[in-house]
């Protein structure tokens, strides 16, 4: 009962992201123009260069609650090359890590006219990323081999590949997080080699999305999807999304909504025996874009009758494009030109 109680506790309270997770979680800033957070095949897509900055924060009462930060500039090089670089902080109580990627994009026109967009991108990125644990204050009453502790960290190398096409207003990405094979040393660090603590060297994770943006004069609207997938747990999550946007002045004005359901549930225990709860999550997010700034906010609520905490996740982006003296395609494409 304690382990279901466990397991339960930690699927609602951190969601799809499974504790095999190295690297930025993929949560729900993409939809603010920041595609290149999770495709690396998006650095210097458009005109000039964009830079994000995010910061999330989950349940304000709680203490050491989940919260990441992250800063990324991506900008083109000449006509068929992008380079970007992503600084990020990420804490979740007991554990944090703190890493960069490096950024190289290659793009493929595939139409005559320059202001056609009809683009084949592929983009590379390597990972350094520092992973700490605190253990310090961990109490066990019998010896634990996966225990050690104190505070001990391990720094670690990887690499995102991913592929992106463009069309006018259509675009699909696919991508393989976490590439190669890295051992995390970190949890077995010091255990001499005890045959109980496990050893997981595999943290791929593949993300696909697509979507579409209809032009309705004054509006635009875009439905998109993206689904994911851990390959060493083989955990499931897609998100359905809509967003619309209307020129207002000089400013775009846009807001929308995303829907994530995992296609994995667990267990809890009620009067009438065990029932299975699969995570939900409904994410409202606005903007706004003005001359070379964007702003947006989004807040994230977990639906369903287990919940750690009835407070949601808060998300703000700030942005600023540079080098962009006008857009580069003649399309209703925000991630491209906006």
């Amino acid at each position: 009962m304690k382990n279901l109680f466990l397991s339960t506790l930690l699927f609602f309270a951190f969601g799809v992201v499974s504790w095999a997770q190295e690297g930025i979680p993929v949560y729900f800033d993409y939809l603010s123009d920041n595609y290149y957070l999770i495709h690396p095949s998006m650095a210097g897509i458009g005109e000039g260069g964009k830079v994000r900055l995010t910061a999330r924060k989950q349940w304000f009462d709680v203490d050491d609650a989940p919260n990441l930060q992250t800063i990324n500039a991506h900008f083109r090089v000449g006509e068929k090359s992008g380079v970007g670089a992503i600084i990020f902080n990420d804490a979740n109580g007991y554990h944090s890590q703190t890493g960069a990627k490096f950024t190289y994009a290659h793009h493929l026109k595939f139409s005559g006219d320059a202001r056609n967009l009809n683009q084949l991108s592929f983009g590379l990125s390597g990972t350094i990323l520092q992973s700490n644990l605190d253990e310090t204050e961990f109490r066990s009453t019998t010896p634990d081999p996966a225990v050690v502790g104190s505070r001990i960290s391990s720094t670690y190398f990887n690499t995102d590949l991913g592929v992106s096409y463009n069309y006018l207003e259509f675009y699909a990405h696919a991508t393989i997080l976490n590439l190669l094979s890295t051992k995390r040393s970190l949890y077995a660090k010091d255990r001499n080699d005890d045959p109980l603590v496990p050893e997981v060297d595999n943290l791929r994770r593949y993300v696909i999305s697509t979507g579409y943006v209809f032009d309705r004069g004054d509006w635009q609207f875009e439905p998109s999807v993206l689904f994911q997938m851990t390959d060493f747990t083989s955990e499931k999550a897609i998100d359905f999304n809509a967003k619309a946007y209307r020129g207002v002045g000089e400013a775009i004005v846009w807001g929308g909504i995303s829907y994530r359901r995992s296609f994995d549930g667990t267990l809890y225990i009620t009067e009438d025996g065990p029932e299975e709860q699969k995570l939900q999550l409904i994410t409202p997010i606005v903007g706004v874009n003005y001359k070379k700034f964007m702003v947006s906010y989004n807040y994230s609520y977990q639906m369903g009758d287990i919940r750690f905490d009835n407070g949601g996740f808060h998300q703000i982006t700030l942005g600023y494009d540079f080098l962009q003296s006008t857009k580069r395609y003649d399309c209703k494409c925000p991630a491209v030109n906006y």
